[in-house]
C-alpha cells in the first residue's frame, strides 16, 4: 500500500512541474531572503567584533571622556596605582586621506608603543629592520591591510587636518582589521592634528586577581576622579554598534520573511487544487482501505516534499547572494553601520538549520488544510460523484478573533527594544482577512446574483462561486496575502518619506549645504576655517550664511553617541518643529532641544536635563 501511495504521490509531483514549482520557488525566495540577510548582518558584526577585540583585546577598563577629549593628566594619575598593571593611552582621530579616487575616510590611531603591547597587540607598529625606531619619528604611520588597499602602496600619504593637508610617511604595517586604520606615536598625533596634552581614552590593564567592577567603582569614589570622565568596558562598542543596525536587521529580515510567508499560501494553493484534482483518487483509496489519518499525511509528505526542494534552493541561493553583496555592497547594504569595512562570509550552520525549517514549516502550513480536507472526504458519495470537494469550513468567529487580537497586539509594549507583537498583529490581521475570504465572498456575490438574473452565463458563473466560495477562496488566497502587504509597505514607506521630507524642510530649509566631513566622527578633526566662512559669505548670489557645528555626544554607554548640533537659534519657536511652546531657560543654563529619539531611548525630560529646553519632533 505505502508503495502504491508513493508512486501515487509522485505521479503528481510529476504531472504538474509548472505549477509546483510556483510552490518551490516562493519557499526558495523566502528562505534565500531571510538568510542572505542574516549571513550577511552576521558576517558584518563579525567583523566589527573582531575588529573591537584587536583594539582592546586585552584590555579590561576603558576611561572614556564624556565629551571632547580626556586630559593627559588623568593618564598620569592612574598609570601609577598598584592595581593597574599596563595603562594605555590612546588618541582616536577620524580624518580623510586623499587617494587617486578622491578623498577617503581614515581613522588615525595615536598610541604608546611601549604600552600597546599589553592592551592592544594588533595595534603594535611593524616596521623593517633598518627602521625599527620610526614608530618614535614624527611624520611616521602604520597601516592595516584596508588602509594599504586603500592608499596603493603609495610610501607617502596626505592627511586631512582642518582644511590643510599634511604629508606623512607610511613606515610599516599593523595586524588590526577592520575599517581603514593607521596608526601612530601619540606624541607625533597630538602635534599633527594640533591636540596637545589631549586623550580619546586610556585602556587599562589590571593586575591578576583584581575585580574590575569593584576597581572602576572605587575609581569614580576617588576625590581625584574628574567629573568629565567616564569608566567604559571593552565590549561595550561592540554593543553599541549592534544596538545602532538592530532595527535595521530586524527590518530587514522581517521583510525578507514575507516572502516566505506568502509561499505558505503559494503551497496552500497549489495543494488544494491538486487535492481537488484528485478527489476522486483518494476516494478511491480511501475504498481500498486507506485511511483518513493516511490521506492526511500523504498531502503532508507532498507540502513536506516542496518545502524541502525549496529550502535546499533557498539555502544555496541564499548564500551566493550574501557572498556576492558583501563583494559588492559591503556589510552595511545602504545602512551605513559598518561604512569601509568589507568582511568576508561567515557561513553558519545552525543559521542554515533555522531557516532550512522556517521553509519546512511554511510548506507544512500551507499544505495542512488540504490535507485536512482530504482526510474529511467522504470516500464512497465521491467516488459516486455524488460528493463535492469541499475545503473545511470554519466559523467566522475564527476570523473575527484572529482580526481582534491582532488590533490587541499593536498596542503591546517592544520586547528588549523589539515591537515583536507588531509583527505578530500583522500576521494575525492578514490571517484573519484570508480566514474571512468565503464569508465576504458570498456576500459579495450574493448582492450581484439578483442583478444578473437575465443573463445566464454570467448567472451561472456567480452561483456557481457563490456555492463553492470556499474554492474561490483558496484561489484568491495568496493573491490577496501578496498584494496586501505590497501595499501595506507601500503606504508605510510613502508615509516615512513624507515624514521624513516634511521634517527635513523644517530642519533644513537653506538651499545649500557645504559640509566639511562625511560623518560625525570627522567633524572634530575636519572642520571650516573662519576665514573659509568669511569669504563664502562674499560669494555672489549668497544671500545668508548660517555656520553650525556637529559634534558626537555620549549620554550613555550603553547606548550609541547623540549628534549635538550647535546653531544660531534666536527664534526656536519659528525655527525649530517644536511639539509644544519652549520652556524657559534658567540664567546661566544653555537650552537644548531633543529629539522624539533622545527621549524614547534616553528617556529625557525638562526634568531630567535641567539645561533642557523642551524636544522637538
Amino acid at each position: 500500500m505505502w508503495a502504491l501511495l508513493k508512486t501515487f504521490s509522485w505521479q503528481e509531483l510529476r504531472q504538474h512541474p509548472w505549477r509546483n514549482a510556483a510552490a518551490v520557488f516562493a519557499v526558495t525566495l523566502g528562505v534565500a531572503l531571510a538568510f542572505s540577510v542574516h549571513l550577511i548582518n552576521a558576517s558584518a558584526l563579525d567583523e566589527f567584533a573582531q575588529a573591537a577585540r584587536s583594539a582592546g583585546g586585552q584590555s579590561d577598563l576603558e576611561l572614556r571622556p564624556l565629551q571632547g577629549h580626556l586630559d593627559q593628566a588623568v593618564y598620569q594619575w592612574v598609570a601609577q596605582m598598584p592595581e593597574v598593571a599596563v595603562a594605555g593611552p590612546v588618541l582616536e582621530v577620524s580624518s580623510y586621506v586623499l587617494t587617486a579616487q578622491g578623498k577617503r575616510p581614515l581613522r588615525v590611531v595615536g598610541i604608546d608603543a611601549l604600552a600597546v603591547w599589553g592592551t592592544s597587540p594588533d595595534w603594535m607598529p611593524m616596521a623593517q629592520a633598518a627602521q625599527r625606531w620610526a614608530v618614535f619619528s614624527p611624520g611616521q604611520v602604520f597601516l592595516n591591510p584596508a588602509a594599504r588597499h586603500l592608499s596603493a602602496g603609495a610610501s607617502t600619504l596626505q592627511l586631512q587636518q582642518g582644511m590643510q593637508w599634511t604629508a606623512v610617511a607610511v613606515a610599516g604595517s599593523v595586524r588590526a582589521s577592520g575599517s581603514a586604520l593607521a596608526v601612530m606615536d601619540i606624541g607625533a598625533a597630538q602635534d599633527l592634528f594640533d591636540k596637545p596634552g589631549k586623550l580619546s581614552r586610556i585602556d587599562l590593564r589590571l593586575q591578576p586577581g583584581v575585580d574590575r567592577q569593584a576597581f572602576a567603582r572605587a575609581l569614580q569614589d576617588s576625590p581625584q576622579w574628574p567629573g568629565d570622565v567616564r569608566v567604559a568596558w571593552p565590549e561595550d562598542g561592540e554593543s553599541q554598534i549592534s544596538k545602532l543596525s538592530r532595527a535595521y536587521r530586524v527590518n530587514l529580515t522581517v521583510l525578507a520573511l514575507i516572502a516566505l510567508f506568502t509561499g505558505a499560501f503559494l503551497v496552500f494553493s497549489v495543494l488544494s487544487l491538486s487535492v481537488a484534482k484528485r478527489a476522486q483518487q483518494f476516494a478511491l483509496l480511501g475504498v481500498l482501505g486507506l485511511s483518513a489519518q493516511a490521506r492526511l499525511k500523504l498531502v503532508l509528505w507532498e507540502s513536506l516534499a516542496l518545502g524541502l526542494a525549496g529550502s535546499l534552493a533557498g539555502l544555496a541561493l541564499g548564500t551566493a547572494l550574501a557572498a556576492l553583496a558583501l563583494r559588492l555592497l559591503g556589510g552595511d547594504l545602504g545602512g551605513g553601520f559598518f561604512s569601509g569595512a568589507a568582511p568576508s562570509l561567515q557561513f553558519s550552520s545552525p543559521a542554515a538549520l533555522v531557516y532550512g525549517v522556517l521553509g519546512l514549516l511554511a510548506a507544512l502550513a500551507g499544505g495542512w488544510w488540504p490535507a485536512r480536507a482530504a482526510q474529511q472526504m467522504p470516500p464512497a458519495q465521491t467516488l459516486k460523484g455524488l460528493g463535492a470537494f469541499v475545503s473545511p469550513s470554519h466559523s467566522h468567529w475564527i476570523s473575527l478573533i484572529l482580526i481582534a487580537a491582532g488590533a490587541f497586539l499593536t498596542s503591546a509594549p517592544a520586547v528588549f527594544g523589539i515591537p515583536l507583537a507588531a509583527y505578530v498583529s500583522i500576521g494575525l490581521l492578514l490571517l484573519g482577512g484570508i480566514t474571512a475570504l468565503p464569508g465576504l465572498i458570498g456576500l459579495l456575490l450574493g448582492q450581484l446574483a439578483p442583478r444578473l438574473s437575465r443573463h445566464t452565463l454570467a448567472l451561472l458563473a456567480v452561483e456557481r462561486a457563490r456555492r463553492q466560495r470556499d474554492t474561490a477562496a483558496v484561489a484568491v488566497s495568496g493573491v490577496v496575502a501578496s498584494l496586501s502587504l505590497a501595499v501595506a509597505l507601500t503606504v508605510m514607506v510613502a508615509s516615512f518619506r513624507e515624514s521624513v521630507t516634511h521634517w527635513l524642510d523644517q530642519m533644513l530649509p537653506a538651499d545649500l549645504y557645504a559640509r566639511s566631513a562625511g560623518n560625525l566622527a570627522a567633524s572634530d578633526t575636519v572642520f571650516f576655517s573662519p576665514e573659509f566662512v568669511v569669504a563664502a559669505t562674499r560669494l555672489p548670489g549668497v544671500k545668508k550664511l548660517q555656520a553650525q557645528r556637529m559634534l558626537p555626544l555620549t549620554l550613555q554607554a550603553s547606548q550609541p553617541a547623540v549628534a549635538l548640533i550647535a546653531r544660531d537659534l534666536s527664534d526656536p519657536a519659528r525655527s525649530l518643529p517644536l511639539l509644544q511652546p519652549p520652556l524657559p531657560v534658567p540664567p546661566g543654563q544653555i537650552g537644548v532641544y531633543v529629539s522624539e529619539a533622545v527621549v524614547d531611548l534616553h528617556r529625557a525630560s525638562a526634568i531630567s536635563f535641567v539645561f533642557c529646553s523642551r524636544r522637538v519632533a
